[in-house]
């Protein structure tokens, strides 16, 4: 008689892990489906007439809202925050591989936003702002309230992973003759970039899909996140779903380049 009968504890946790799959990707599947509705179609389903009408409606000013102007001021603010977040990480990972006096402090001081609510902290930045005689807008008050919340977590990867490298690898570099900063850029660089890609990641999504450090920061120009959420209080037709897809889908598209970033370097160094 067999005897490899999964235990009953196997079944519950299966079916809360079906669950929870459900959960948290069945209402952007709902999204993404409903996006296609026909020009009899609704919010709700179920779908009618499939087509692909509410995307073009998506740059439609005057049926939308400004969609393309939120977008040109998404995506060059995440690209700075993430090239930013990458070249403070990088350096803070490098300055605190060696303990300093106060060292502690400042650590536990650059993540503390993490535990600060958003919407406090851009009240925080517009009052300071305005004290400092600073426009609110989204390439100064906006760029650095996001920064304090890209910046802990990027500081937090790069600890972990320079952490973990080995100090041998730099010794043998100078024994063969190599000064710090060919060091620094031809062996720790090359070992620590996917961690380095890890990083950029993080600043991009977190600055992109950014709502309550954005809204009173960013000046009187909505960034993407405002945007769809103004159109959820006046727009009732599907574009608000096909809207929602094309920037999932850029998201998805800024992941993958990411992580096929990483596996290219991974197998290049099997190689």
């Amino acid at each position: 008689m067999s005897t490899d009968r999964r235990p009953w504890t196997f079944y519950v946790l299966a079916t809360l892990f079906t669950a929870f799959v459900i959960f948290l990707y069945g209402p952007m599947i709902s999204v993404l489906v409903l996006a296609f509705q026909g020009p009899s179609g609704a919010l709700t389903f179920p779908l009618r007439d499939p087509s692909l009408m509410w995307f073009g409606e998506v740059f439609n000013p005057s049926r939308v809202g400004d969609v393309p102007g939120a977008f040109s001021r998404s995506f060059p603010l995440a690209i700075l925050v993430m090239l930013l977040t990458v070249l403070v990480s990088v350096a803070a990972g490098f300055g605190f591989r060696r303990r300093f006096f106060g060292s502690t402090v400042l650590f536990y001081t650059a993540i503390a936003s993490l535990i600060v609510p958003g919407l406090v902290l851009s009240i925080g930045v517009l009052v300071t702002a305005r004290f400092l005689g600073v426009s609110a807008n989204w390439f100064t008050t906006g760029l650095g309230a996001h920064l304090s919340w890209t910046l802990p977590f990027g500081l937090l990867i790069m600890f972990a992973v320079l952490g973990r490298l080995s100090p041998s690898y730099e010794e043998a570099a100078y024994d063969l003759g190599a000064t710090r900063w060919q060091t620094v850029m031809e062996v720790v660089v090359p070992i620590v970039f996917p961690g380095m890609i890890a990083v950029a990641l993080f600043g991009f999504t977190l600055s992109y899909d950014e709502f309550p450090r954005s809204w009173l920061t960013i000046g009187t120009k909505n960034t993407l996140p405002l945007e769809i959420w103004t159109m959820t209080t006046n727009v009732t037709s599907p574009s608000l779903y096909a809207l929602g897809a094309m920037t999932t889908a850029i998201s998805f598209l800024v992941i993958g380049l990411a992580l096929g970033s990483i596996y290219l370097i991974q197998r290049k160094r099997g190689g």
